[in-house]
């Protein structure tokens, strides 16, 4: 069996159908974003409890991808990732029916469980079906589509909540991502390398085990943790600053903002390449100092500025994780599917906890301490980076004393 190969059909039908999961998940997952200081306002609620319309989600999301990556194991990589995005698809119409604000928490919730299956497989898709030279520049185009997807789902729901209302404006991208998840389910090649087995409990015990003890691997896993909670931090409250005086924007042009969402689609796979070449430790270095400089931009009173830095700020960050992801699958060998398991729930509870909490920084201390949260966070990548690079040292120096005395 060989590897898909760059030029082939196969290859441009994997590549589309990749690009098209991202982008629903996304699109899907962040339609509430947008809307946040809607919900504040119509449900009479603080920041932080609008802010769980994304938080319930990602935080159920993180703990679903466990049992996913498990039910992939058993069942197939195609089939469970097909049911995920059908599913995901169908919840996000029905969101647009919630009575209530406690309804529509509970269905933000059940769309993160059945969201799972996509993430928690496409990297491991990946991972088994590309030729690992171009690995970086497969798992750049699968992340470009999230990118777009989170942009379209942010942009389109601010430009149809104008237009109709924010239950219309969900409706509409539910019934396009359908569309959209029968396309993924055509275009998909069967996978060639992975063999299902049965999910046993024993089994993923083992299996998940071997990634915890595996000190170099969880340093990695923490990084999703670190970008993500820094990422979501920012897109969570520059709503609500964006919608108060001076600005007073409306919900299309905030939506527009998310055009900077393309600076990730260029970033994903442009850093992706360039880590093939120099490496994931020297290029992951570069993407973080990015998205601290654009975090700090964006403490600029003056519009113009304020949006340059937050593109600023997403081409780093999807530089970062498109990195991170890869990199992670290349550490983690025959354990592909818990590793990358594992950082997406520790990206995912990053979303949700640092989510969230961000809302205690903007309740004391607005714009400026929203920042100073997401600048500490970001911080913190430097160390993990650092230590992951000297435990690939050691473990090298420990192969080649065990070579040689062998």
């Amino acid at each position: 069996m060989t590897y898909i190969q760059p030029h082939t059909k196969d290859y441009q039908k994997a590549s589309i159908a990749l690009f098209i999961s991202g982008f629903v998940t996304f699109a899907t997952l962040y339609t509430t974003q947008p809307l946040m200081p809607l919900f504040a306002e119509e449900f009479a609620i603080s920041a932080a409890a609008a802010s769980l319309t994304l938080s319930i989600s990602t935080g159920i999301l993180a703990f679903a991808l466990l049992t996913a990556a498990a039910l992939a194991d058993g069942f197939g990589r195609k089939t469970i990732m097909t049911l995920s995005l059908f599913s995901t698809s169908i919840l996000g119409l029905l969101t647009a029916f919630s009575p209530n604000f406690a309804s529509l928490i509970v269905m933000r919730g059940l769309l993160g469980f059945f969201l799972a299956g996509v993430p928690a497989i496409a990297m491991t898709y990946v991972g088994e079906e590309f030729d690992p030279k171009g690995l970086g520049k497969m798992m750049g185009l699968y992340i470009s589509g999230t990118s777009l997807g989170g942009m379209s789902g942010r942009l389109l729901t601010g430009l149809l909540t104008d237009l109709f209302g924010w239950r219309e404006a969900l409706g509409i991208i539910g019934a396009i991502s359908v569309i959209l998840s029968y396309l993924f389910w055509v275009l998909l090649p069967k996978p060639r390398h992975s063999v299902k087995r049965r999910a046993d409990v024993k089994t993923i015990c083992g299996a998940y085990k071997a990634v915890l003890v595996n000190r170099r691997l969880m340093l990695l896993i923490s990084l999703g943790f670190i970008l993500m909670g820094s990422f979501v931090t920012m897109f969570n409250y520059i709503g609500f600053q964006l919608t108060a005086p001076p600005y007073r924007l409306s919900q299309t042009i905030i939506g527009l903002i998310f055009i900077v969402y393309l600076a990730g689609t260029l970033s994903s796979v442009y850093m992706g390449k360039k880590a093939d070449s120099f490496g994931s430790p020297f290029m992951i270095k570069i993407a973080v100092a990015i998205m601290a400089a654009g975090a700090l931009l964006t403490l600029s009173p003056q519009l113009l500025l304020k949006i340059a830095g937050i593109a600023v700020f997403t081409f780093g960050f999807f530089g970062a994780h498109s990195i991170a992801s890869s990199w992670v699958g290349q550490t983690a060998n025959e354990k592909r599917v818990q590793a990358s398991s594992l950082y997406l729930l520790s990206y995912y509870l990053g979303s949700s906890l640092a989510g969230s909490f961000g809302g205690f920084f903007w309740n004391h201390f607005h714009w400026t301490g929203i920042i100073a949260f997401i600048t500490g966070l970001i911080l913190l990548a430097y160390p993990v980076i650092f230590l992951a690079e000297k435990k690939k040292s050691e473990y090298g120096a420990c192969r080649e004393k065990g070579n040689h005395f062998s």
